[in-house]
This record gives structure tokens, C-alpha cells and sequence, in this order.
């Protein structure tokens, strides 16, 4: 599966450490960035990653920032993004399988990164249940 990853300053070794989850399960990962732990702005980011989903030029995406709002709401900007807030694996598999999300968002000022890679593990092994749930999707989109 190709995934999209990004992240800003608050949230670069949580995304070293994902990268590294993915790539060593046979993902392959765009790496969108930030590249250290300098001070940016989060849609500068979130922002090019939104579009690989959005352009399906990746399968799913990955963001992460100190409380994952940002990202998140810079992300659901574009027409097809179900950007979700998950801090619990719960979340995670609801995000998948009720509302089938396509870009994961990550609190790393909330979370361990081992609860994050969990939550990625099963963000990216989980399907859209559809039924009735599709429906409600449909009219997501303004």
C-alpha cells in the first residue's frame, strides 16, 4: 500500500518511527515531511499530503502534530478527506469502518508513540464496513 506521511515539528519522531513501521511491513511511504524538529506551519504540510489522498496518488495518510486539530482541520479542507482525530485504537477502527477515513490524525503531545503506531497498524489493516454507513459518507462532502 502507498501511504502519505507528514508531520510538523511536534510530531517529527513519531513520524521517524511510523515511516520506519511502514516501510519495514512493505508499505511504501511518501515522506511529505517536516524533516527535523525546527518550528513550522502545520498546513504547509498537512496540506500536500491531503492532496496525494485526495489525488489517490496515495491509498491512505498519516499526520501528525501536538494535539492533531490542526492537522486535521487543514486536511478536511479537501473534497474527499476524511481526516480523523484518533488518540485509541477504538477510534482508529471506528474512523475505518464507519466513516471511511482516509488520513489518520495523530496528538503527539497526547500519546505514546507506541499507542500511535498501534493506531496506524490498525487504521491501515481495517476496511469501510459500507451498508449504512456508506449513506452517511455520501454526505460528507459539501
Amino acid at each position: 500500500m502507498k501511504i502519505a506521511i507528514g508531520c510538523d515539528h511536534a510530531g517529527f519522531e513519531f513520524k521517524e518511527a511510523i515511516k520506519k513501521m511502514l516501510s519495514d511491513a512493505g508499505h511504501e511511504v511518501n515522506d511529505f515531511g517536516t524533516y527535523s524538529t525546527d518550528s513550522m506551519d502545520y498546513p504547509d504540510i498537512a496540506h500536500p499530503v491531503a492532496g496525494a489522498v485526495e489525488t489517490r496518488e496515495c491509498e491512505l495518510g498519516v499526520l501528525i502534530c501536538g494535539s492533531a486539530n490542526g492537522v486535521a482541520m487543514a486536511a478536511n479542507k479537501h473534497q474527499g478527506i476524511r481526516a480523523a482525530i484518533c488518540w485509541q485504537n477504538d477510534l482508529s477502527f471506528l474512523a475505518r469502518t464507519h466513516n471511511d477515513a482516509n488520513i489518520v490524525c495523530l496528538p503527539a503531545r497526547f500519546i505514546s508513540i507506541d499507542m500511535a503506531i498501534q493506531i496506524v497498524q490498525t487504521f491501515i489493516s481495517t476496511q469501510f464496513e459500507g451498508g449504512r454507513h456508506a449513506n452517511r459518507v455520501n454526505k460528507i462532502d459539501c
